[in-house]
């Protein structure tokens, strides 16, 4: 892969990376911290979390930043999935990385999809509220689709996309107070998250994508970044590793784009005011937890945060090393992939017969590959 420098990451304290990593632990101060963030949201003076001093209006989900702090690091931590020691590992990364070049604090971009998928979500959720709490002006999230998926119709839970299991799971604890909180919590914050940070020096910062070419024309005459079908486009829309064109399809959230889409989108943007020469994204599971596509240039990054193989995953190890990214002023953010000890992994993430079944899978599939290769 080319188009960003890598950095591997094996010298954590990972031992203190698994006392973090306590799903009981983290449970245990649910109460406390689902209480304080209720406050916060409810004050007089509100929640203002990085990046808000520029929104437009209150509603504004497109934000434009049109200046920022480039001395202060800026990391971006793609999709979680209930990942709890991932979110931890990237945390203890932006610690060392910190203390190893003081001055100004770090600050975090969550890239959404916080839950599902069988792993911590309501743990998750809990360690991302403690992260607002405790620097609500360092730290800021763009909404996932599983995160906008969810719903509460003041009975029971929903979610329109699968898998849905954190659904399930807050219907299956109606009776918990504090888990219901929880869960309402996260629809608060979602419905007032970003969709997309237009980033100076050209970034582009989404969960999905970006308007896609049958609303370009709208969307230049009436200037609205807001649009429904732009927001749903910059959380739903997908990346196609070497297409040139997708032709977008409105009876599906989940349209593709391909890299002349891109360029052309970057060309509007720039008209716009808003120019866009890059892109930083989750979304797109891919197999070693980051991709940079040849066919556009180098130009698009996808990262995601997850350290193990998803039950919907159907080849590949068990453990994975889950990446982040260190935003670079002009350029494609900086990739750090964390080397986490499979013993770790495993711990909290036990194997199961069908992650055994898709190693062998892959292995088997690799060396009938090799056996036809001249």
């Amino acid at each position: 892969m080319t188009g960003a420098a890598v950095v591997d990451v094996h010298d954590l304290d990972w031992q203190a990376v698994r006392y973090a990593a306590d799903p009981v632990a983290v449970r245990a101060r649910m109460q406390d911290v689902v209480t304080r963030m209720e406050a916060m949201l409810d004050s007089d003076d509100g929640i203002a979390l990085l990046f808000d001093a520029h929104r437009a209006s209150g509603d504004d989900r497109v934000i434009h930043v049109p200046a920022t702090d480039e001395t202060a690091p800026l990391w971006f931590i793609g999709d979680l999935h209930g990942d709890l020691l991932a979110l931890e590992s990237a945390l203890a990364c932006i610690r060392t990385e910190g203390n190893k070049n003081p001055g100004s604090p770090s600050r975090i971009v969550l890239l959404g999809d916080f839950v599902d998928d069988e792993g911590f979500s309501v743990e998750t959720l809990i360690r991302i509220f403690e992260l607002i709490l405790q620097a609500p002006a360092q730290v800021t999230f763009v909404a996932g689709n599983h995160d906008e998926a969810l719903s509460f119709d003041g009975t029971r839970f929903a979610s329109s996309v699968a898998p849905s299991d954190f659904a399930d799971f807050l219907n299956a604890n109606l009776a918990d107070e504090w888990i219901m909180r929880v869960g309402k919590l996260a629809l608060r914050l979602t419905a007032r998250a970003p969709r997309a940070l237009f980033l100076p020096g050209g970034l582009l910062v989404t969960h999905g994508g970006f308007p896609l070419v049958d609303l370009h024309a709208r969307l230049e005459e009436a200037g609205d970044w807001n649009e429904a079908a732009c927001l749903a486009d910059f959380t739903w829309a997908r990346a196609h590793p070497k297409a040139r064109r997708k032709m977008p399809n409105r009876f599906s959230r989940g349209s593709q784009f391909g890299h002349e889409d891109f360029t052309d989108f970057c060309a509007l943007s720039t008209r716009m005011g808003r120019p866009v020469t890059h892109m930083v994204r989750g979304h797109d599971h891919v197999d070693d937890r980051y991709a940079i596509y040849p066919a556009y240039g180098g130009r698009v990054l996808t990262t995601v945060a997850l350290s193990r193989r998803l039950g919907r995953e159907q080849f590949g190890p068990h453990e994975r090393q889950p990446t982040m990214a260190l935003w670079v002023p002009g350029a494609l953010p900086t990739v750090y992939r964390l080397h986490i000890p499979n013993e770790l992994i495993h711990a909290l993430f036990p194997a199961t017969a069908a992650d055994d079944q898709a190693a062998q899978s892959q292995a088997d599939a690799c060396a009938a590959a090799e056996s036809t290769t001249p």
